[in-house]
C-alpha cells in the first residue's frame, strides 16, 4: 500500500514510521550521520524531453517530505557539527549545483515557503549570459527545426545522423551526443560542441545560468553560496596548477560578488577516482575550503574526510518509494562502515 495515495491520516502514520527508520540508522551525537541531498534544476513546468527532470510541484513534494522526516541543517552548519560529533538525529543538507537561474527563480520560492535552508555550487564561468557545454548540446538538438541532424565529418564516435521525429528522439541524440563529448579534453571538446550547435542551426538561450544579482538575492534570502570551479572542468585531466586555478578563481569570484567568505565547494561531476582525484581533494584544502562534497552516494559519519563528502538524491517519485531509498541510503553507509 502506497503511503503516496492516501490521505493526510495515513501520511502522518507513514511519517512517523519513516522517522523511526531514520533515526535508528541515523542517531544524534557521535553516532549520527548526515545526509546531503544533491538537486541540479527544478524547472518551472514538465519537460516532455527530460520527463525524469524535477519540476516545481515535484520539488514542492518532495521538500515536504524531507522536511517531514529529517533536520535540515545549512551544510556549513552540518559540518561542523559532524566533525564535532553533535549532529541532532537525521541531519540532512540541500545541495544544488552549477548555478541554474531556475534554482533562483523556481526552487528559491519552494524552499523558502518550507523553511528550508539550501547550499548553492556556482560554475562563476557561466554567470551572466554564460551556458554550460552540456546545455549547448541540449538546446541545440531540443531547437533544431530539421527532422535530422547530421553529422557527418565532424570525426565522433557517432551515427552520420540522428533523427529528431520525436521527444524520445530527441533524448536520445542528446545522451548519446553528451557521451561522446564528456570526456574529450576541454578544448576538444568546446569545439566539438561548437559545431553540433553549428549544425543544428538553432538560436541558442543566454538565459539559463544565474545572473550576479540572483546569486546576491540567493544569498540575501539565508541561502548559502558555495564554488563549483569556473568552467566545469573535469578536474582529474586537468594538471595541478590549472585545477588550483580553477578552484581559487571561482572562490574569489563568488566572494568579491557578495562580500563574505565562500568556504564551500563541490567537484564538478564529482565521482572520485574519475572526475577527481586524490590530488585535487588537496588542492581544495590549499585554495581555502573548509569542505568539499562529491557525487558518491552515501551518508557521513564523524571522521569522515570533510572534503569528501558522499550526496544522494532518490529519485523516486512517490513518498514511500523516496523514503525508502534515503533509508537504503543510510542502511548502506553503515553497513559499508
Amino acid at each position: 500500500m502506497s503511503i503516496g495515495n492516501h490521505g493526510p491520516g495515513t501520511h502522518a502514520l507513514g511519517d512517523v514510521a519513516l522517522r523511526s527508520a531514520l533515526h535508528a540508522l541515523s542517531s544524534s551525537g557521535p553516532h549520527g550521520r548526515l545526509s546531503i541531498a544533491i538537486f541540479h534544476r527544478v524547472l518551472a513546468e514538465p519537460d516532455p524531453i527530460f520527463p525524469d527532470e524535477l519540476d516545481r510541484a515535484g520539488f514542492d513534494r518532495v521538500c515536504a517530505w524531507l522536511a517531514a522526516w529529517f533536520e535540515v541543517l545549512p551544510l556549513d552548519e552540518a559540518v561542523r557539527r559532524l566533525v564535532r560529533g553533535e549532529l541532532p538525529p537525521r541531519a540532512l543538507a540541500i545541495t544544488f549545483d552549477d548555478g541554474y537561474a531556475d534554482n533562483h527563480d523556481v526552487a528559491l520560492p519552494v524552499l523558502r515557503a518550507h523553511g528550508l535552508p539550501a547550499t548553492f555550487f556556482i560554475a562563476t564561468g557561466y554567470l551572466d549570459g554564460g551556458r554550460m557545454w552540456n546545455d549547448t548540446v541540449v538546446e541545440s538538438v531540443r531547437r533544431c527545426a530539421a527532422g535530422e541532424l547530421d553529422l557527418r565529418g565532424l570525426e565522433l564516435p557517432l551515427p552520420d545522423a540522428f533523427r529528431l521525429d520525436s521527444a524520445a528522439a530527441r533524448r536520445a541524440a542528446i545522451d548519446a551526443l553528451l557521451l561522446a563529448t564528456k570526456y574529450l579534453p576541454p578544448a576538444e571538446r568546446l569545439a566539438a560542441v561548437g559545431r553540433i550547435a553549428e549544425r543544428a542551426g538553432a538560436a541558442l538561450p543566454s538565459t539559463l545560468m544565474m545572473s550576479s544579482a540572483q546569486v546576491r538575492a540567493m544569498a540575501d534570502a539565508g541561502m548559502q553560496i558555495g564554488a563549483h570551479t569556473v568552467s566545469h572542468p573535469i578536474l582529474a585531466r586537468l594538471d595541478d596548477g590549472q585545477a588550483l586555478d580553477e578552484m581559487v578563481r571561482s572562490k574569489a569570484r563568488l566572494e568579491e560578488l557578495l562580500a563574505r567568505p565562500v568556504t564551500l565547494f563541490a567537484y564538478p561531476n564529482g565521482r572520485p577516482g574519475r572526475d577527481y582525484l586524490p590530488r585535487d581533494v588537496a588542492l581544495a584544502q590549499q585554495a581555502g575550503f573548509v569542505a568539499a562534497v562529491s557525487t558518491s552516494p552515501g551518508a557521513a559519519r564523524r571522521g569522515d574526510d570533510p572534503f569528501q563528502l558522499p550526496r544522494f538524491t532518490p529519485w523516486d517519485r512517490t513518498r514511500l518509494a523516496f523514503g525508502a531509498r534515503m533509508a537504503r541510503n543510510l542502511l548502506s553507509a553503515r553497513i559499508g562502515r
